[in-house]
């Protein structure tokens, strides 16, 4: 995947994937040269599921949450449960890295032939709580700012368990 947040044209869908794209790759690059011990190490005492596999596995579960559920309207088969709605942070923990960035690399690709089959406007299957049904452009916006949100938490517990730092 290639990391740029430059667009190769300024039409709204190409800006939205670029951008999309950009947080996604940021989130991966981070990842790179990481060890496995400290991939699955939580230094915050107070948030014991904030490892940077946590992290990385969430976003891999929350894209398929917004496109698979949400905007194609497919049964929810996400790993959460009631009695452990954070689950899929918990079980990065047991995954090798690479298979973690595999899985959110392949499925990336995946969802962007998905949201180029697809008209922005084209509504979301599955209503939210309040009855209305967002639109792909409403989806693609929320990842983007879901995925810069973690990316500075990513970019916090990188530096404090080996030091790197830098975008």
């Amino acid at each position: 995947m290639t990391r740029t947040d430059s667009p190769p044209a300024w039409d709204e869908r190409t800006q939205l994937t670029t951008f999309l794209d950009y947080a996604r790759a940021t989130a991966v690059a981070k990842c790179e040269g990481l060890s496995q011990e400290d991939a699955v190490r939580a230094p915050l005492p107070g948030s014991p599921l904030m490892t940077l596999a946590g992290i990385v596995h969430h976003l891999r579960w929350v894209e398929y949450f917004w496109f698979e559920v949400a905007f194609l309207g497919g049964a929810d088969e996400g790993p959460w449960t009631d009695e452990d709605p954070d689950r899929e942070m918990r079980i990065a923990v047991d995954m090798p890295l690479a298979d973690v960035l595999g899985e959110y690399e392949e499925q990336s690709a995946r969802y962007r032939e998905l949201v180029a089959a697809h008209d922005l406007d084209t509504p979301a299957r599955h209503p939210r709580r309040d009855g209305r049904r967002p639109d792909l452009r409403w989806v693609l916006l929320h990842l983007i700012e879901e995925t810069a949100r973690h990316n500075g938490h990513i970019d916090i517990i990188r530096e404090i368990v080996d030091g790197t730092t830098g975008d």
